[in-house]
C-alpha cells in the first residue's frame, strides 16, 4: 500500500515537473528550434537574398558545393627525354600545375592546399576552396586562441585569487580589454600592426633590431592568423579569467589547509585539489569560448577583410556579396554542427557530470 502511494506521488511529481517545464520548452522552440529548422530548410534551396526569383528545392547541393573535395597526387615535371626537371635554386624537383590533375567537368575543382609528403606533392582540390580554407582557419584560430586564453586566464585567476594589497583594483583592471567593443579592439590592433613605423609593433621591433620597420603583419600569409589570434587573446583572456576565478572561489579553503597539514606543497595542492575541482568550470568556459571562436567575425572582417576568411566572414560574403541565401544558410548549419561537436568533445574529455 505504501509502495503504491509512493508510486502515485512520484507520478504526480513528474506531471507537475512537466507542466512547469512546458513554458520553457515552448519558448525554446520558438526562439531556437523553429529558426534552426527554418535555416536548415533554406539551406536545401537556391533562395536568393532580397531577390524576386522563384526559390527551388535543390536538396543537399549547397552542402556538396561547400564540402566537396578530393586529393590528387601531382606528377613531377619531366623533359622530352623523361628526366626530372629540378629547380636550379632549391635543387628540388618541379611538379605540374594542379589544373593538370583536378577535374574541370562536370564539376570544377580548384586547388585549396598543396602538401609535400616524403618527396611527393599532393593537391587538395575543392569545389569551394575559400570555404575549405575558412574551415581550417576557423578551427586553427579556435584551438590556438582558446588554448592560450584558457592558460593565461588560469594564471591570471590564480594571481588575483590570492590575497595581496590592491587585489580589488587588479580585478577591475583585468576586465578592461574584455569591456572594449570587438570592432574597436580589432581596429586598434589593426593600427598597431600597421606595416610601417607608424605601427606599434614595427616601431618596437625595429628599435630592438628585429626587422626593418616594414613588416606586413596583416598582408603576409604566415602572419595573418597569428595577428588575429594575438588580438583575440588580448581581448578575451579576461573573460576566461573571470569564469575560472568564479570556480576558484567555490573551492573550500579547508581542503588546502588539510593538504598543507599533510605536507602537500603548492604544486601538489594545485594538481590534486585545484585542477580536479576546476574541471566543470573549465569545461563551461571552454564551451562558451569555443562557441564564440567558431563563429568569429569581427577580428577577421576588420583586420583581414577578404584576404583570409573565417566561416562567419565567408558566410557574410556569400549572403551580402553574392546574395546566396541558401548557401549562406548551409554555412550556418555547418557552423552549428561544428560547435555541437566541440561542446560534446569538451564535456566528455573533461568528464563533466551532466546529471
Amino acid at each position: 500500500m505504501a509502495k503504491q502511494s509512493r508510486t502515485k506521488l512520484v507520478i504526480e511529481e513528474e506531471k507537475a515537473a512537466y507542466k512547469l517545464l512546458l513554458p520553457t520548452v515552448i519558448i525554446l522552440f520558438i526562439v531556437a528550434v523553429y529558426p534552426f529548422l527554418q535555416v536548415f530548410y533554406t539551406s536545401t534551396t537556391d533562395r536568393v537574398f532580397a531577390g524576386s526569383s522563384e526559390t527551388k528545392f535543390i536538396g543537399l547541393e549547397n552542402y556538396t558545393q561547400l564540402l566537396g573535395f578530393m586529393v590528387r597526387e601531382l606528377p613531377a615535371k619531366t623533359d622530352s627525354e623523361g628526366n626530372l626537371i629540378v629547380d636550379s635554386e632549391t635543387g628540388k624537383k618541379e611538379f605540374k600545375h594542379p589544373i593538370d590533375v583536378l577535374p574541370m567537368r562536370p564539376v570544377r575543382y580548384k586547388s585549396a592546399y598543396q602538401i609535400d609528403i616524403f618527396g611527393n606533392r599532393y593537391v587538395i582540390g575543392a569545389r569551394s576552396p575559400d570555404f575549405l580554407r575558412a574551415i581550417v582557419n576557423t578551427i586553427l584560430f579556435s584551438i590556438i586562441a582558446v588554448s592560450l586564453e584558457t592558460l593565461f586566464g588560469l594564471i591570471i585567476a590564480l594571481v588575483v585569487n590570492s590575497k595581496f594589497k590592491g587585489r580589488g583594483i587588479m580585478r577591475a583592471l583585468m576586465l578592461i580589454p574584455w569591456a572594449v567593443i570587438t570592432v574597436v579592439s580589432a581596429r586598434m590592433w589593426e593600427w598597431m600592426f600597421h606595416p610601417s613605423r607608424m605601427g606599434f609593433f614595427n616601431t618596437v621591433l625595429s628599435k630592438i633590431g628585429i626587422g626593418n620597420g616594414n613588416i606586413a603583419f596583416l598582408a603576409a600569409d604566415s602572419l595573418q592568423l597569428p595577428s588575429v589570434i594575438a588580438a583575440d587573446v588580448w581581448k578575451t583572456t579576461p573573460f576566461m579569467a573571470l569564469l575560472i576565478l568564479a570556480g576558484l572561489q567555490m573551492i573550500p579553503q579547508e581542503l588546502y589547509e588539510a593538504a598543507w597539514v599533510d605536507g602537500a606543497n603548492r604544486l601538489k595542492q594545485f594538481m590534486t585539489i585545484t585542477l580536479p575541482l576546476l574541471k566543470p568550470t573549465i569545461a563551461v568556459a571552454l564551451v562558451f569560448r569555443t562557441l564564440d571562436s567558431l563563429r568569429v567575425f569581427g577580428p577577421f572582417q576588420v583586420m583581414l577583410g577578404s584576404q583570409k576568411y573565417s566561416m562567419a566572414t565567408y558566410n557574410y560574403y556569400q549572403l551580402i556579396g553574392n546574395r546566396e541565401m541558401g548557401l549562406a544558410s548551409a554555412i550556418g548549419v555547418i557552423i552549428f554542427i561544428l560547435i555541437s561537436l566541440f561542446a560534446f568533445f569538451y564535456i566528455n574529455m573533461l568528464g563533466v557530470d551532466t546529471e
